[in-house]
Parts: structure tokens; C-alpha cells; sequence
């Protein structure tokens, strides 16, 4: 797998999507040491878990189907286009892996204030 962007635009968007991933995990941290764990009710957490191993599972399945998938977008001699799997319902599985990963984590560490926070934001 190629993680090197080439164009300047691409690096910065890699860069800023690094920086709001890892400022989710400090937010769920300082969320936890703030207000506990008991903020969420465990059915939620349970459900918010399998959700992401699910996503995980979706990554896996998309990696096992293609073998040129990548996070960096490329055209390579031999490549055939995907059309079996997840591929037959959506364009990008791997991208709504993790999504679902991505939006589920906070609920599944137990972090409301994050998950309310982060829908807030996509809402808007």
C-alpha cells in the first residue's frame, strides 16, 4: 500500500485528516477522565463495538477483494474494476468502514459528549 500523496492539496487534506483523528482520541480522553465511564449505557457501547467490527470487518473484506486497494488513489497496468462484494452496492467500501469505525468509536469508549459533538458537526 502507497500512503505518499503526490499533489501538495492531497498532503495537506492527509495532514488535517490525521490532526482531527487524533484530537477524536483526546477529546474521548479528556471526556473520561472528566465525567467517567458511566455516561453511556452498556447496550450502547455493545452495539457502538460490534458496529466497529464491523467497519473493521468491511476493511478486511474490501483488502481480501482487491488487491490494489489503497488510500492513495492510483491507476495500475493490470488493474480490473471490482463489481463482486461490497463493490456491487457501493463505490467506496473501504471509505464507509471507516466512517462507521470513525463515528462509532467515541459511543464504543464510552464517550458521549464526543459522539454528540462529532453528529453536531456533520449536521450542520
Amino acid at each position: 500500500m502507497d500512503f505518499h500523496e503526490k499533489e501538495p492539496e492531497q498532503q495537506t487534506i492527509v495532514l488535517l485528516g490525521t490532526a482531527v483523528f487524533i484530537a477524536g482520541f483526546l477529546a474521548i480522553a479528556v471526556d473520561l477522565r472528566l465525567h467517567g465511564l458511566n455516561q453511556v449505557p452498556s447496550a450502547m457501547v455493545l452495539a457502538a463495538d460490534a458496529g466497529v467490527f464491523l467497519g473493521y470487518f468491511l476493511i478486511f473484506w474490501v483488502f481480501k477483494l482487491n488487491s490494489y486497494s489503497s488510500r492513495t488513489i492510483e491507476v495500475v497496468e493490470g488493474q480490473k474494476v471490482i463489481t463482486t462484494g461490497p463493490y456491487a452496492i457501493i463505490r467506496h467500501p473501504m471509505y464507509l468502514g471507516f466512517m462507521v469505525m470513525y463515528l462509532l468509536t467515541p459511543i464504543a469508549l464510552g464517550s458521549w459528549w464526543v459522539y454528540q459533538s462529532s453528529c453536531c458537526t456533520f449536521q450542520s
